[in-house]
């Protein structure tokens, strides 16, 4: 009898084959989601963690990809591939040192007017007939007399004390110097990191093809796997070196057709703006408000008239919006298949979690998600998701 009570309140086979197949799905399909969930939040934050190791390595193995196929050249004339990768190093750091010398001589040109064209705006300001006070001029005098007779008021309120002086708080001047002071750690960081990239790019150029190797092989025992492993490994490879062809077309046109613009208007150091506006056009939205800023402010500075200013500021904008609206997306769709909305999504990700720097890494990182979605089968939808 206790064992026909037992079984009355114990699940059977059958009744255990009549809960619903449905229900077993969802089930299913609920924990795998929030395992993908928990998943995805702790990388965020081991990312985030990491900063410091994760992005000097990914920038120095974007950069030994840039640089493969010079490294590779020298390979092929017999010379030892370490001896290769310090002679591509070491000339690239020299152009790079020789082309700053000359753009260095422009920029302290530039900064030694700031002073004199200070001076003759406040005297230009200062020669001008008053004009006639608008409407914010008139709420802002307004405002003034209130506060004026609200603080009186509180005088009369409360009189002042005997023997209490007056503190009067007085702004201070900056320091120029107490300011490169107080950020010099972040100046060492910085610096460190460049290093850090450098030497790791020289490593990675040295080894060659090594870890391209071994990836191959552990991904074994089958032909069939490894094969599939090197094919993974070379698209990587040809994605990275297209979208970096990619930012050179469109430094390049930014570069030059800033400085044509320039010349023709007459700005003064034209090559300057010219190399600043296409380094900064490889940083999506920051760098092309940052030119537009700098052109502005040195127009400004030489001209002295804020319309002249607007304008060089307006066509070195439209420059940098015809590169970063146009012809970047097209020639990216073109080398790419990528979407524009996971584009922009990434870039707004890396963006904020490594900055700048995540802005200029952010689409090659894409790129190579995408191809690895391409080629194993589990992360297909999630490829699928990410192309056109």
């Amino acid at each position: 009898m206790a064992r026909d009570e037992q079984s009355k309140f114990s699940p059977s086979n059958a009744d255990i084959n009549e809960i619903p197949a449905k229900a077993l799905i969802e089930a299913v399909n609920i924990r795998s989601i929030s395992l993908v969930v928990l998943t995805s939040i702790a990388s965020l934050f081991f990312i985030s963690w990491a900063q410091a190791v994760l992005l000097p390595l990914t920038v120095a193995v974007l950069i030994s990809y840039a640089l493969d196929t010079l490294v590779s050249a020298l390979d092929r004339l017999r010379i030892p591939r370490p001896l290769s990768a310090a002679i591509i190093l070491v000339s690239l750091l020299s152009v790079i040192a020789a082309a700053s010398i000359p753009l260095q001589r422009e920029a302290m040109a530039i900064l030694d007017k700031v002073p004199v064209a200070i001076s003759d705006f406040q005297r230009n300001e200062a020669r001008s007939p008053k004009q006639e006070e608008g409407l914010i001029d008139k709420a802002q005098a307004a405002a003034k007399k209130i506060e004026e007779s609200a603080a009186q008021g509180q005088s009369d309120d409360h009189p002042a004390h005997q023997g209490i002086t007056p503190v009067r708080v007085v702004d201070q001047p900056m320091d120029v110097e107490e300011y490169v002071l107080r950020n010099s750690p972040a100046a060492l960081v910085m610096v460190s990191q460049f290093f850090s990239v450098l030497l790791l790019v020289y490593f990675i150029l040295a080894v060659g093809p090594l870890y391209k190797r071994k990836i191959v092989k552990i991904s074994g025992p089958s032909f069939g796997r490894m094969r599939k492993a090197a094919r993974i490994m070379n698209d990587f490879h040809h994605q990275v070196r297209r979208f970096l062809f990619v930012m050179l077309l469109g430094a390049l046109f930014v570069g030059v057709l800033t400085w044509l613009a320039f010349v023709a208007l007459g700005v003064e150091q034209a090559m300057l703006w010219g190399v600043v506006a296409g380094v900064a056009s490889a940083v999506p939205y920051l760098g092309p408000f940052l030119v537009f800023v700098g052109t502005g402010i040195a127009a400004f500075i030489q001209f002295g008239e804020v319309n002249t200013a607007i304008i060089v500021a307006g066509i070195s904008l439209a420059i940098t919006s015809i590169q970063g609206y146009l012809l970047t997306p097209w020639l990216t769709s073109q080398v790419s298949s990528l979407n524009p909305v996971v584009i922009f999504i990434g870039l707004l990700f890396w963006g904020w979690l490594w900055g700048p720097v995540g802005l200029i890494i952010a689409t090659p990182i894409l790129m190579i998600i995408k191809s690895l979605c391409d080629h194993v089968v589990n992360l297909r939808p999630v490829g699928e998701l990410l192309g056109k």
